[in-house]
């Protein structure tokens, strides 16, 4: 009786204290089964080689994460993660995981293409991209189809923007990103000067934003001008190309003072799809909008008769660049999703044979032969 009694401001309590890292009724309704086995909810705020750091309404304590360790690498314990957590013990262990809201998934740079969950539970995926350097849209998109495919919503945020005195060439960039973006916000900052981040802080102040980009991007310094302090180590970016070496080398989870959480990330070399067709799809929202007017209904978009899609690239209407992007991470997302889904893989084999066969046929009447 008495342990019932105390359970309701208990959870209060909990809730309370944790609310700064995002907790909410739903997340206290997810978590009601293992609350009434005496475990302890907090969230993931670092991971490092089979342990992490939990934020609990005790303060952050250390905790082992070999329950939950499967074979399974993206169901694995990450970064923004909430868990069911050991009341006490030595070491103290995460009992399981709640499921996760959303997660921000890439393929490895492994042979093997395995997923790698790089953030849970994320509202917000910040694309960092610095204006030291030449914009690499492709790169930009490459970025937002993972984002838009974890669930969160994608935010561009071009850093340096002091590096760029001329308003009008600003604008400009800015302009090429939106059109590279659609329905995205774009925002450009200088850390250095405090522009632009009244506005960030207000698009990240009610949830939790992962922050992304190459290193050199300018994350860790967009960080520390969030949270308000040098909390992330900085380096200098080399003058020569504009990239820098890495400052960040864990994914940490930080409790921002006005509200909200960020959870800042390594700088990516590698941004591989992972599963990522509806993601890639809203990228290019604009030619997905335009091939329902193709003349057929699984119109390539390569040479087929009554394309609305190359209709668009002759009359200058939809660049050429988007169109090649567009058809690369269509292809190199089939590519993963084959090597996981074995009926895909028949399907393109399938396809691969009707293609050849169509073009043996055409060979053979090229040649004035009947086809075999």
């Amino acid at each position: 009786m008495s342990s019932h009694a105390s359970t309701p401001s208990h959870s209060t309590s909990a809730s309370s204290a944790l609310a700064a890292y995002g907790w909410d009724e739903d997340w206290a309704r997810a978590f009601s089964p293992y609350a009434a086995e005496g475990l302890l909810p907090g969230r993931v705020v670092r991971v490092d080689r089979g342990q992490c750091d939990v934020a609990t309404a005790d303060g952050t304590v250390r905790a082992d994460t070999a329950f939950v360790t499967p074979h399974d690498p993206l169901r694995v314990v990450c970064t923004g993660d909430w868990v069911a957590l050991e009341p006490d013990g030595n070491p103290r262990y995460v009992r399981t995981c709640l499921p996760r809201r959303t997660a921000f998934v890439r393929s490895t740079s492994s042979k093997r293409s395995e997923g790698q969950i790089l953030a849970a539970n994320v509202d917000h995926a910040i694309v960092a991209v610095s204006l030291a350097a030449e914009l690499d849209l492709a790169r930009i998109e490459r970025f937002l189809a993972l984002a838009w495919e974890s669930g969160a919503q994608p935010v561009v945020v071009l850093t340096k923007a002091d590096l760029v005195p001329d308003p009008v060439t600003l604008a400009y960039l800015v302009q090429d990103v939106e059109t590279t973006a659609p329905g995205v916000p774009v925002l450009s900052v200088s850390a250095e000067r405090g522009e632009g981040l009244d506005v960030l802080s207000a698009v990240v102040g009610g949830g939790t934003a992962v922050l992304l980009g190459q290193s050199g991007a300018g994350k860790s310094t967009l960080a520390n001008a969030l949270l308000g302090e040098d909390v992330m180590d900085v380096q200098r970016i080399r003058d020569v190309d504009g990239k820098g070496r890495h400052t960040t080398t864990t994914r940490n989870l930080l409790a921002l003072p006005g509200g909200g959480v960020l959870i800042d990330t390594p700088g990516l070399r590698g941004v591989g799809l992972w599963d990522a067709g509806s993601g890639v799809g809203q990228v290019f929202a604009e030619i997905e909008e335009l091939a329902r007017d193709c003349r057929f209904h699984d119109c390539a978009h390569e040479r087929e008769p009554g394309c609305a899609v190359l209709g668009a690239v002759d009359s200058g209407e939809l660049p050429v660049r988007r169109l090649e992007s567009y058809r690369k991470l269509l292809r190199e997302n089939q590519r993963i999703v084959a090597k996981t889904d074995a009926r895909l893989r028949a399907e393109i084999r399938k396809e691969w044979k009707r293609k050849g066969a169509m073009g043996r046929a055409a060979m053979e009447a090229k040649r004035g032969g009947a086809p075999r």
